[in-house]
């Protein structure tokens, strides 16, 4: 483990003055401006041990036997992303590297992307089966068509700043305990472009783009739902100084419908059987949004018996093909009948021996009890 204590200089009850001062001598004697690039991983070990002896909790976890640095490599930084840099910055302030002076960066750029804009649209679920093509209204920055994106007015073109001479930053020299450090910030007179726009635009107000209403067309696949984004990449907002656009996206929104229930890819529906056709059998249809599908009604049919159309569901998003649809059976057993109906009903009732129904309980689910016997059954 580092012996930061000895890397200050100080003993191992030395005060945090004592400690923060043994750090700024050292720092003063070692900083690579002052002792040259040499210094400057002894520099980064000063720093390193201060990072730790500065901070009463890490100093305690050091004091216990534990490096709060451990694990983290080099001294460009420590615990929670803290290194010498901070450090530095805590002491003598920013908007300078502590090594070489001030970092250069040339002037900024006029010309930025575009951002994404965000449309909504709904489709209905027959529509959301099969896919469609639908046209979309959005408003969106364009290009200025009169200064083609420079921002400047026609026949002008930007000048250099003067008071940066077109570098878009101002350096100062500011006094530390290091001596003079070099800082640098944005140009207040251009703001950090390097150049000014004296005559901007009149038609866009200098932003090199204006705004107005579009009609865009978006193939919509066969599977979306709500939520679903669509992107149109390059359709959204143009970007300002001539930038490049932005993207558009297209977010749906799914209507019920009052027949069928979607599920996933699949569709379902209920299908109303007269008790007779149940009992008997029959020949029905369901109007789906592939037209009439045959389904058949076998006899001593049951309500809640589901039939499988397979592949008259939702279009697959991620995959070919289609779900499947299920037709729900519910069995409409007469509430009013009259005389004659009654007395046939009453026939028939005694054919079958049903004038006093049975009153005797059926198994909940289909016969879960006989299936628990049958697990505990001995084998």
């Amino acid at each position: 483990m580092n012996d930061y204590y000895a890397t200050l200089g100080v003993d191992r009850d030395a005060t945090e003055a004592d400690i923060k001062k043994a750090y700024r001598k050292l720092a003063r004697e070692l900083h690579p401006d002052v002792a040259g690039p040499e210094s400057a991983d002894k520099f980064k070990d000063v720093a390193a041990a201060y990072e730790v002896l500065g901070n009463a909790d890490k100093r305690a976890q050091y004091d216990r036997g534990v490096d709060p640095r451990a694990g983290h490599a080099g001294a460009q930084g420590g615990p929670q992303g803290f290194g010498f840099e901070d450090i530095f910055e805590q002491f003598f302030g920013g908007g300078g590297s502590p090594f070489g002076g001030a970092a250069q960066r040339g002037p900024a750029s006029r010309t930025q992307r575009g951002g994404d804009t965000l449309v909504q649209t709904t489709v209905t679920l027959e529509e959301a089966v099969f896919g469609v093509k639908r046209e979309v209204q959005v408003d969106l920055a364009d290009r200025c068509e009169t200064c083609k994106g420079s921002c400047c007015a026609p026949g002008t073109s930007p000048e250099t700043c003067r008071q940066c001479n077109g570098q878009g930053m101002i350096q100062r020299t500011a006094r530390s305990l290091l001596g003079p450090v070099m800082t640098q910030s944005p140009c207040p007179t251009c703001g950090g472009y390097g150049s000014i726009i004296k005559q901007p635009c009149a038609d866009c107000s200098g932003q090199g783009r204006t705004h107005s209403r579009h009609t865009v067309s978006v193939d919509i696949p066969a599977g979306v739902e709500t939520g679903t984004r669509i992107r149109l990449a390059g359709a959204g907002d143009a970007g300002t100084g001539g930038g490049p656009k932005g993207d558009l996206y297209v977010e749906i929104r799914e209507k019920q419908h009052p027949t069928f229930e979607r599920r996933g890819d699949d569709l379902h529906c209920t299908l109303e059987v007269p008790m007779t056709a149940a009992a008997l059998g029959a020949a029905m249809s369901v109007d789906t949004f592939d037209g009439d599908q045959p389904v058949e009604i076998r006899p001593g049919t049951h309500a809640g018996t589901t039939i499988k159309l397979k592949g008259l569901g939702v279009g697959r998003l991620q995959r070919a093909g289609r779900g499947d649809l299920f037709v729900h059976l519910d069995v409409h057993t007469p509430t009013e009948l009259d005389a004659e109906q009654e007395q046939l009903m009453r026939q028939l009732a005694a054919l079958r021996g049903e004038e006093m129904p049975s009153s005797n309980l059926a198994p909940i689910g289909g016969g879960v009890f006989s299936r628990l016997r049958g697990a505990f059954k001995p084998r």
